[in-house]
């Protein structure tokens, strides 16, 4: 079984949708291994965007994970469970989603896009150890 890091970000939570999130991949038979609602510290959050801190939306990406509680979340199901997740959350722009889409049905900005999904094994494997070092 493949593993991948999913975070429903504030905004998601502040709009009381994570129930409808998680019923989302849940019905497409996904399983939660491990999931807390936090908040994020300034140092997670700065080591989970380590690969955006040149870009000049960096800040503004801190800013908003650390803003009140997201939950994270490590999801397992088939091989590529990370991809099954990325196209169930739809593309990062809410504007350009697919209805049937989390975000294309959900979302309504580029900036507050309710969920974060790990875009490869690398990187499901790094985000998991950030978020849940005891998974590792």
């Amino acid at each position: 079984m493949d593993r991948t890091l999913v975070i429903v970000k504030p905004d998601g939570v502040e709009r009381g949708l994570v129930g409808e999130i998680i019923g989302r991949f849940e019905a497409k038979g996904l399983r939660i291994v491990a999931a807390e609602l936090r908040n994020v510290s300034r140092e997670v959050a700065e080591r989970h965007y380590f690969e955006h801190r040149d870009k000049p939306f960096y800040s503004d990406l801190v800013e908003f994970i650390t803003r009140s509680p997201a939950l994270a979340m490590v999801l397992e199901g088939p091989k590529d469970t990370y991809k099954v997740v990325r196209t169930l959350m739809g593309t990062t722009n809410p504007a350009d989603a697919a209805p049937g889409t989390i975000r294309g049905d959900l979302g309504v900005e580029m900036t507050e896009n309710l969920v974060h999904g790990s875009d490869s094994p690398d990187s499901a494997a790094r985000e998991i150890a950030i978020f849940f070092p005891e998974l590792g």
